[in-house]
């Protein structure tokens, strides 16, 4: 057998679906490489050993993982050329999908400063042309906008975008952090192929609106921080919140301090459904999300080959309505 039919036959282990109308076939959970930025910038979360990181990747696509989820502003462009690293041994039929995002421009004077939410031409194509470079790919799977910009209106990056795609420079093109109103505006110019919500048991609001819209358009969505950033993998209690290093972004998220209690009250739910099915709360978080209708993927991060064994069952676990009830029952006591 040879090391692409291998490959091929332990990634049938998992399922894989069809990502919106793209032709991408990708495995329900994919690599999130923000940590891999690692520390010393805005959205830092603490110092993060390169080798470690690609190790962790190379780990995760051993295993069957098909598609790594990446961005520019992700240490400044370093989780870029960590991601790059990681997949060149791999010729172009046996690496991972690679997705990225762009629309992020940074003070390279201050890597603590928060960075700006641009949207012009100019901007966007110097910064596929970047992410090319660093990649060290022709071709970008998917490509989002980071975030709604703040000086160009969805209509005009959202052309751009478009043009790109049609220039053969993204295979696929999305929207990341975005509204539903942002959506009906880019759809009306041009099909929107993916979008990339926030979604876990303690951010449910894509179910309400965005979930919807993308099952209506065919619409491919690869949902992040399912596991809340850490605060549903059983791990964390206030003692190890307040021992987060200082550059960690999550030492600031109402999610770690202003609603911590109620957020450890639903990881403890997820905990105990864990445990009737043998497996870890990690895992059981990424597959609540997965079995909402219209969800594609999960992006799931990992700093270290073992962090990944800790959520990867999600790609073969489904949850009960037993399950889904108990999740339920503790979401409707906290409100």
């Amino acid at each position: 057998m040879t090391e692409h039919e291998r490959k091929a036959e332990q990634m049938n282990d998992f399922s894989r679906t069809e990502l919106g109308t793209t032709g991408i076939d990708i495995t329900r959970v994919g690599f999130g490489s923000w940590a891999l930025g690692g520390g010393d910038w805005v959205s830092s979360w603490g110092a993060q050993d390169d080798e470690t990181s690609v190790a962790a990747i190379r780990h995760a696509v051993e295993r069957g993982v098909n598609w790594i989820d990446t961005a520019a502003v992700y240490g400044l462009g370093h989780s870029e050329e960590v991601v790059a690293r990681a997949i060149a041994p791999y010729s172009e039929e046996d690496r991972p999908w690679v997705f990225t995002k762009g629309g992020m421009v940074w003070n390279v004077e201050d890597r603590r400063a928060s960075s700006s939410k641009v949207g012009a031409e100019p901007v966007l194509r110097s910064q596929v042309e970047d992410s090319l470079r660093r990649l060290g790919v022709e071709q970008l799977d998917v490509y989002f906008m980071h975030w709604p910009s703040e000086d160009t209106g969805v209509e005009d990056y959202w052309q751009t975008l478009l043009s790109l795609k049609q220039e053969g420079k993204l295979r696929a093109i999305g929207l990341s952090n975005h509204s539903v109103r942002h959506l009906e505006v880019a759809e009306s110019l041009g099909h929107v192929d993916v979008i990339q919500p926030p979604f876990s048991a303690i951010n449910r609001a894509a179910a309400d609106d965005l979930l919807p819209w993308s099952v209506e358009h065919g619409t491919g969505v690869v949902v992040y921080s399912p596991m809340g950033s850490g605060l549903l993998t059983g791990a964390f209690s206030r003692e190890r919140v307040g021992a987060l290093p200082e550059d960690d972004w999550r030492r600031r998220s109402a999610a770690f301090t202003s609603d911590l209690d109620t957020n450890l009250g639903i990881a403890a739910a997820i905990a105990d459904v864990a445990r009737r099915h043998s497996t870890t709360p990690s895992a059981v978080a990424v597959a609540w999300t997965l079995g909402f209708d219209g969800v594609s993927g999960a992006i799931v991060g990992a700093r270290s080959p073992e962090q990944l064994d800790g959520w990867l069952p999600a790609a073969q676990l489904e949850l009960n309505a037993e399950d889904y009830a108990q999740i339920s029952d503790e979401l409707a006591s906290v409100r």
